[in-house]
């Protein structure tokens, strides 16, 4: 967490007294400081397998609503306990949903929304409004409110202050409590809105939180498919600026795949694709999409057919695309069976490129997570081409900082790149 000067304690007040006495603090303002002309996050923070883990006694509080490494290791516990099955990543749904029918009393604080993460705070944001429903669900609304300003040797004081709110309480109080963000989110500021959880939640309260123009961050790797597909396309339809963490996990794929054909030698072989193939962990496809669809809109392609095929786990994808000379490109999605997946579901585990250039021997370009998910798609015929493998790097998913950069960059538009590849994900996902 940044190092912050906190004026004052959080103070609990009766939800109705919030928008006065933060209207009045900032009229009064404090000696030598004003607050930031920045922007307002507001954050949907359930954090639901945290509580439940701390519920249960599996973990130690406080609750922050970050992912917490003893959070992710305790849930890899769970998915062997529980007899989910070994794929399962530890933030996917399904962890916490098999928590809810075990018993346990354990309480702990609950931090939500009163500190704020470093990669955040540098950025001064005028306002943090978290909403944290509570697994209780008889809880009445709490409403808790906090000033603060960036220590003098940030070099910062006196010139970027902001205030934090946190509505806390049970799912009916939270819906009751949606009215106070009208007098909350001010109009003449950019207001952020991170969907820091699953998109099978409330659609109502999606809908309420995130309306156009306030700027949605959502993560598609954490809901059905279905769903997170459809809320992708949607948004960027209504020309809502949207970001997505899942998106921007692939960006050492997309980084690794072009750097792949940088060499002169093998640019021709880029427009004669036939064959692409990817392997995701697990049942949950969207990144292996996504990664898919960017690859087809740049290159051209034009989807044909596709069709579920059977798989070691659940369906795969296969489908058929059209290059801009007519020829085909067979691609397939595969999910596979990992001991030890990463933190969010649908990890790519491996691409394999295939490409008939002109005049010279196949060529199959392999990009893989590990050097040990390359072995699958080394089999089938590799001997009589040429081949290229690499290991492509993977970041830390630290969601805060991605979160941070999102932020610091502007980003009042959705990314080209992923506006033009979010319908032909839609597309090959079967309904």
């Amino acid at each position: 967490m940044s190092t912050q000067l906190t004026l004052q304690a959080p103070l609990a007040l009766p939800p109705t007294e919030v928008t006065p006495y933060l209207e009045q603090l900032w009229h009064d303002g404090f000696e030598g400081s004003t607050g930031a002309a920045t922007f307002t996050l507001l954050v949907w923070d359930p954090a639901w397998l945290e509580q439940q883990l701390v519920r249960v006694g599996r973990v130690d509080g406080p609750i922050t609503g970050v992912d917490r490494s003893d959070v992710i290791e305790v849930a890899r516990e769970i998915v062997a306990e529980e007899g989910l099955p070994l794929c399962t990543a530890p933030l996917d749904p399904r962890v916490s949903w098999a928590l809810g029918s075990k018993s346990g009393q354990h309480t702990a604080s609950d931090l939500r929304g009163r500190t704020v993460e470093a990669a955040i705070s540098t950025l001064t944001p005028r306002r943090l409004i978290t909403l944290a429903p509570t697994l209780q669900a008889d809880l009445p609304l709490e409403t808790l409110v906090a000033a603060y300003c960036p220590l003098p040797e940030d070099g910062g004081a006196g010139s970027a202050c902001g205030d934090v709110v946190v509505l806390r309480g049970g799912m009916g109080a939270i819906r009751q409590g949606l009215e106070l963000l009208h007098g909350l989110v001010s109009n003449d500021l950019p207001c952020w809105v991170w969907w820091n959880s699953c998109l099978d939640e409330p659609p109502e309260m999606l809908e309420a939180l995130a309306p156009p123009p306030r700027r949605l961050v959502i993560d598609t790797s954490l809901g059905d498919p279905r769903r997170c597909l459809d809320v992708l396309v949607d948004r960027i339809d209504r020309g809502q600026a949207l970001n997505d963490l899942n998106w921007l996990r692939l960006r050492s794929w997309r980084e690794s795949l072009a750097m792949l054909f940088d060499p002169p030698s093998r640019r021709d072989a880029l427009g004669r694709v036939v064959q692409l193939d990817i392997d995701v962990e697990g049942e949950h496809p969207v990144k292996g999409l996504l990664l898919a669809a960017w690859i087809a809109d740049r290159l051209g392609w034009h989807l044909i057919a596709r069709e579920s095929v059977e798989a070691d786990i659940g369906q795969g994808i296969a489908a058929e695309f059209q290059r801009t000379d007519g020829a085909t490109v067979r691609f397939r999605l595969m999910p596979v069976p990992v001991g030890a997946p990463k933190a969010h579901p649908g990890a790519i585990v491996g691409l394999r490129l295939i490409c008939e250039p002109a005049g010279r021997p196949p060529l199959c370009l392999i990009l893989c997570s590990e050097s040990g998910g390359c072995m699958r798609l080394e089999s089938g015929g590799m001997a009589s081409m040429e081949l290229v493998e690499e290991v492509v790097p993977l970041p830390d998913e630290v969601e805060e900082r991605e979160v941070a950069r999102l932020l610091g960059g502007g980003h009042d538009t959705t990314n080209p790149l992923l506006a033009a590849a979010a319908p032909i994900a839609s597309e090959l996902l079967p309904r």
